[in-house]
């Protein structure tokens, strides 16, 4: 299987199980954010995975931004949004589907260029 579809595979599971629990807290309780804060830190093994959470998707925006960049790749808020609205479990595979794409294409390009 190629990277790029492993990576597509990875963005569906990364949306689908951490909403698989979200939505029902939704359901029962609307957009609470001071409960859906003060359920996750409920106690030192919630805290110890919101914090994981949390500092994680500062490193995947400094990835994007500075990897994006540095691989000339365009639209690099779409996985920082990506993280926002899902979390980390969609922003990473999809940045690095995009970064699969822009592999492939400089890849192109380079052979039509004769480089």
């Amino acid at each position: 299987m190629k990277p790029k579809n492993l990576y597509l595979i990875l963005c569906v599971a990364g949306t689908l199980f951490p909403y698989s629990q979200l939505l029902p807290f939704l359901r029962e309780h609307g957009l609470d954010l001071r409960l859906l804060f003060e359920q996750l830190f409920s106690n030192k093994i919630g805290g110890f995975f919101g914090l994981d959470v949390i500092v994680a998707t500062v490193v995947l925006w400094a990835l994007v931004v500075v990897e994006g960049r540095r691989a000339g790749m365009k639209y690099l808020w779409v996985p920082i949004a990506a993280s926002l609205v899902v979390g980390v479990s969609l922003g990473l595979p999809l940045f690095l589907y995009m970064r699969e794409q822009q592999l492939e294409r400089s890849a192109g390009a380079n052979a039509r260029s004769g480089v």
